[in-house]
């Protein structure tokens, strides 16, 4: 029992001893192991057990894939500043572990440096317009360049993304105003077509208004004329001559047109000599002015017909 007694101290430094050197590491986490100052191994995710006071966990790397953002201020090609905003993300290759622990001391900076560098290599020779169409072209750029640059520390680079392009305010105040003229010049430009489609449409409806209203007058002249025609005839039938039965009606359509006058107030009335001769006189005047005309008109052909042959007669010579 005294035996017993004397080893419980020693029992219980080997049980301390055993918990100091039993260490775990979580899932996508590597740590690295020095054994006396100098590297040793790396262990991955499970129990593991190291010497106490011999060995010691120099460091835990994490393996999942991390995100780093960085704001860039510069200017592009038409002399305007621009912030840029990419976010990389990368992750430590598997494999390579020991050269992204013991090469590079802050990956943060270097990254960030070489996305200053590429972006104001090459946001330069772009107009503020480029950098919004191209932005997927810097990206690209700045990948490959970080892709080159890392892989060497141990660093792959997933994605390269420019999330976001923030010029000037003055710049976008002016770009709101560019394009809020550029909308209303394309609003009068509506309006226009507008206008325009309305006046030929009302055009063509008063055109077409106007071909029916001559139509129709021409269809009253035409059944006045049938109506006249046919009183002629009719009076014709009864011993009337053709101007008497003129005469007859035009007497008769003069006191129509009396009585018509008569029932409206607000009518201006020209008075014709109103005697028994009067139709009578009326028609012989009309037809004298129609035959003097066509007698004219028969002259004017006549000595038109005599200009064309004097005109081929000195041809001919």
């Amino acid at each position: 029992m005294e035996s017993l007694l004397n080893f419980l101290p020693l029992l219980f430094l080997g049980f301390i001893l055993l918990m100091t050197g039993l260490f775990t590491v979580k899932q996508q986490t590597a740590v690295v192991l020095e054994r006396l100052g100098k590297f040793h191994s790396i262990r991955y995710p499970g129990l593991h057990f190291k010497i106490p006071f011999v060995d010691r966990v120099a460091g835990r790397t994490n393996l999942k894939i991390q995100q780093l953002d960085v704001l860039v201020e510069t200017k592009t090609k038409d002399d305007v500043f621009v912030k840029l905003k990419v976010s990389v993300q990368y992750n430590i290759v598997r494999e390579s572990i020991y050269d992204a622990f013991y090469k590079l001391e802050n990956s943060h900076d270097q990254i960030t440096s070489y996305v200053f560098d590429v972006i104001r290599a090459e946001v330069p020779k772009m107009k503020l317009d480029d950098v919004f169409v191209r932005k997927d072209d810097v990206a690209i750029a700045i990948k490959t360049e970080l892709s080159v640059a890392m892989g060497e520390y141990g660093y792959q680079i997933v994605k390269a993304l420019v999330t976001d392009i923030d010029p000037d305010e003055s710049v976008k105040v002016s770009m709101n105003r560019i394009n809020a003229a550029e909308r209303e010049k394309v609003a009068a430009e509506y309006e226009a077509e507008a206008d325009k489609i309305r006046i030929i449409a009302k055009a063509k409806a008063e055109a077409e208004s106007k071909r029916l209203q001559g139509q129709g007058i021409a269809d009253q002249r035409r059944e006045i004329a049938k109506g006249l025609e046919d009183s002629v005839e009719v009076l014709n039938q009864v011993g009337i001559n053709s101007q008497e039965a003129s005469a007859l009606i035009v007497v008769t359509q003069h006191y129509d047109t009396l009585q018509s006058m008569a029932d409206s107030s607000n009518s201006n009335l020209i008075m014709l000599p109103n005697n028994p001769n009067a139709g009578s006189d009326m028609l012989s005047q009309m037809t004298a002015s129609f035959i003097a005309s066509q007698q004219m008109g028969e002259t004017l052909k006549l000595q038109e017909k005599q200009k064309v042959a004097e005109l081929r007669q000195g041809h001919n010579k």
